[in-house]
């Protein structure tokens, strides 16, 4: 049996060396019209006349070594058009065919890069210094030779998790899914060489079939030794191989079925190419691997023994401990894994980088084509960009102009900044949509999930604290504790899309908190200790309390969250169901149309891909903050806080800091390098709103006294701080004009009006009705009393400093009133 003849595959030796004229001599389509050409089939040298330039493979097997890398991407689609049988060929037969195709790029170095085909002979593993050494001086014949691997990558068809069956085992396809884990980097036996125990035979190259595998028999005739070998570490080859948790994606989990998961082993240069909460293309083949967790049966108790009489001389002690090879094949189950030889991140085709890592915007503009450079320059000439991104978030949803704008500023954010001692400062927004039922606020969360890269939805009332941050399992094959990703670690640089935030617990609340301030998530648990990175921004949507939103009450008692969480939320946008027969009437045309015409019906001045491409362009800007737009900030933050003492607790440096992130995304906006006044006042105005939907609705009393002073405050201070209401913010339109009700305005605004809160007026009506059930009990057959009398008796029971704050706001009618109910 040692002694027996290796069989050649023919066949797959003709596929090699088709696939060496595939490297040297494809041409691209579009280099058949860039000028005149020479058919390198006709020259013998390979490459005949051809430029280096038009000959994608070559040039990048040539560049190797420059690059350090031993990994050959290829189009399929382009071995598909060079020779369309052989291409088909090894699709269904992949792991016949890849040994081949790996010793036919060795092939092709060896003949246009010698230099590079060895090894540096040198005692340090993984020395690059020493291997561009070696390609320096001409190559090292001494040294081992290298291994050479081949990519495929935009095959014909993606395969569903769900749809990888038997059948697929063997063959080359193409995988899509959401990395949920990822373990670290462990070194892989490839081809191992033992020396025998009995005659010291060594046996070299021995391949390792996904378990540790020894030689069958001792190739000396005169030794049958079939169990003991010793392994030799230095004459091996081993390779680096991670294994990545892949669950199929949302949108293919079929209803009421659970999410699939599969385990896919990535190997050499492909490790740590996918991260938690990419979603990711992975091209392979499906392999059958022994499940070892199942041998772990449940139910069985680990007991105590007495140690057998006889210590080692007692049989069976000699033994050992027995593996895999000892369990026969009912013993065992197996189980499917995907053997990538290609990963690829889909969010790279039309996704803004690490928000966290400097872009240049000519090197995002370097990666589009012609024809989408000269759209980005339309959409940058765009005196009104702003106004049309936000028309075009979200277009099947009609109205909402205020919180289209919100979404916009929060698909750019801020900029990431980090002080010199190390802290993060956040740069992404946190929103909250707050309104009643059927008011679209779900359906702007499922067009930020589809949108934005990276971005999970999920339901608070569903989500856990341990879901949404991260949890700490037991590995079932290594025992080993590993951490799972929650929502927050795979939204990670992109949306994380909480709907029913409100009907979240609290405890559960809680562990959000910092996540949403300073973008950590914190695990101390199982012995695991980490500072896991959760840099996400957050739409949250949520629903009032008593079912509709009432205004009579303050935002803080609508809504169930705590003041905390409340504090990290840059803005919040109420949205209101009120009765309007013209809002209601455009409302039902639109929903009707839409499903009557689908998307024919929906008009956005930008395309979707535009908008994507737009978003990438303008997050690679870092805008600065101009020294106008700083002064203007710290003066507004001052009015801010000194608008009412008894509620500065409400506006805080978070909105301070809140401000600068919505002026540094408006310059994205507007791809403008620097923080200009405009933006400043623009953040304000939407900061303004969102802190106005925190106050109580107040009642005007109309007192029937003509006012003689009207508003004196200045026109600049009046329009940098409009008067929003609540009602308004439901659907953002503008407002016709009515020139014939200004009359009537006029008449009304020279009325003086006493503005106060529902607090106020509850608590003034309770102190009244408790005064005259006292008085009528202390006098019930009084009725000498004028009203004049009753009337100042009631004025001296009330506290006098209220009777200060009144008249005050008797006599400046048009000044805005805050209070704050202090619980």
């Amino acid at each position: 049996m040692a002694n027996a003849a290796h069989v050649a595959d023919q066949f797959s030796e003709q596929i090699g060396h088709v696939f060496c004229d595939f490297i040297e001599r494809f041409i691209p389509p579009q280099a058949y019209m860039e000028s005149e050409w020479t058919d390198p089939a006709s020259d013998p040298a390979g490459a005949g006349n051809v430029s280096l330039d038009r000959l994608p493979y070559l040039k990048q097997v040539i560049s190797l070594p420059q690059v350090q890398s031993t990994t050959l991407m290829v189009d399929f689609r382009d071995f598909a058009s060079f020779n369309d049988m052989v291409a088909t060929y090894t699709m269904q037969h992949y792991v016949r065919v890849e040994p081949f195709l790996r010793r036919a790029v060795q092939t092709v170095v060896h003949k246009h890069v010698p230099h590079y085909l060895y090894k540096a002979a040198s005692t340090n593993f993984g020395t690059q210094a020493a291997d561009a050494a070696t390609a320096g001086a001409g190559g090292d014949r001494s040294g081992p030779m290298r291994d050479f691997w081949v990519s495929f990558f935009n095959l014909p068809k993606v395969s569903r998790l769900r749809e990888l069956r038997g059948e697929h085992v063997g063959t080359l396809d193409s995988l899509s899914g959401t990395v949920t884990r990822t373990s670290e980097v462990r070194p892989e036996l490839l081809l191992g060489s033992f020396e025998c125990a009995e005659c010291q035979t060594v046996v070299h190259n021995v391949e390792q079939q996904f378990m540790y595998t020894e030689p069958i028999m001792c190739q000396n005739p005169t030794c049958q030794n079939r169990i003991a070998w010793t392994p030799l570490l230095t004459q091996s080859k081993f390779c680096d191989w991670q294994k990545v948790r892949v669950q199929e994606n949302p949108n293919e989990i079929p209803s009421g079925a659970m999410p699939r998961s599969i385990d896919v082993i990535l190997r050499h240069e492909m490790v740590e190419k996918a991260k938690a909460g990419d979603k990711v293309r992975f091209t392979g083949t499906v392999i059958v691997i022994p499940d070892i967790a199942q041998l772990a049966v449940p139910g069985h108790k680990v007991e105590a023994a007495r140690a057998p009489a006889g210590g080692r001389a007692a049989p069976g002690f000699a033994e050992g401990v027995s593996g895999l090879k000892a369990l026969g094949v009912r013993d065992m189950g197996y189980k499917l894994a995907f053997l990538a030889c290609h990963c690829l991140p889909e969010s790279q085709k039309n996704v803004w980088a690490d928000a966290t890592d400097a872009v240049d915007p000519a090197a995002v503009a370097e990666t589009m084509t012609a024809e989408e450079l000269d759209e980005l320059r339309e959409m940058v000439a765009d005196a009104n960009i702003y106004n049309s991104l936000a028309r075009s978030i979200a277009p099947h949803v009609w109205g909402h102009e205020e919180i289209k704008r919100g979404i916009l500023l929060q698909l750019l954010g801020g900029v990431h900044k980090k002080t010199v001692e190390g802290i993060n400062l956040r740069g992404d927004l946190n929103i909250c949509i707050v309104g009643d039922p059927s008011t679209a606020k779900s359906q702007f969360l499922k067009y930020v999930a589809t949108l934005a890269p990276r971005s999970v939805f999920t339901s608070g009332k569903a989500s856990s604290a341990a879901g949404l941050t991260a949890a700490v399992i037991k590995d079932e094959e290594t025992g080993e504790f590993t951490i799972e990703a929650g929502a927050l670690m795979l939204a990670d640089n992109g949306i994380c899309c909480i709907d029913e935030f409100d009907k979240m617990d609290i405890r559960d609340q809680v562990a959000i908190h910092e996540a949403m301030e300073q973008q950590t998530i914190s695990i101390a648990k199982a012995g695991v200790q980490a500072t896991l990175n959760a840099r996400t921004s957050i739409l949250a949507a949520a629903n009032p309390v008593h079912g509709r939103y009432d205004k009579r009450l303050t935002l803080r008692q609508n809504i169930a969250m705590s003041a905390p969480i409340m504090s990290r939320f840059d803005l919040f946008f109420v949205v209101l169901d009120e009765g309007d027969d013209n809002i209601d009437l455009r409302i039902a045309e639109h929903i009707v149309n839409v499903h009557r015409h689908r998307d024919a019906h929906l008009t956005p001045e930008y395309s979707l891909d535009r908008v994507q491409r737009y978003l990438r362009f303008a997050r690679a800007f870092q805008p600065q903050l101009a020294p106008d737009a700083a002064v203007l900030l710290k003066q507004q933050y001052k009015e801010l806080r000194a608008e009412n003492d008894h509620k500065s607790h409400r506006v805080t440096v978070r909105q301070l800091e809140s401000m600068i992130r919505l002026a540094e995304a408006l310059a994205r906006v507007h791809c403008d390098e620097t923080v200009s006044v405009a933006y400043v006042r623009e953040a304000y105005r939407l900061l303004k709103k969102s802190i106005l939907t925190l106050e109580s609705s107040e009642t005007e009393i109309d007192l029937g006294m003509e006012e003689l002073a009207l508003d004196d405050r200045p026109g600049d201070e009046a329009a940098a701080a409009p008067t929003v209401d609540a009602a308004a913010m439901d659907v953002d339109e503008p407002a016709p004009a009515a020139p014939a009700a200004a009359p009537a305005a006029a008449a009304a605004a020279g009325r003086a009006k006493l503005q106060i809160t529902q607090d106020e007026l509850h608590s003034m009506t309770n102190l009244f009705v408790l005064r005259l059930q006292q008085a009528r009990g202390d006098a019930p057959g009084d009725a000498a009393d004028d009203g004049n009398s009753r009337t100042d008796e009631l004025k001296s029971s009330y506290p006098p400093h209220f009777i200060s704050n009144s008249s005050t706001r008797i006599n400046n009618p048009d000044q805005q009133t805050h209070h704050v109910d202090e619980h």
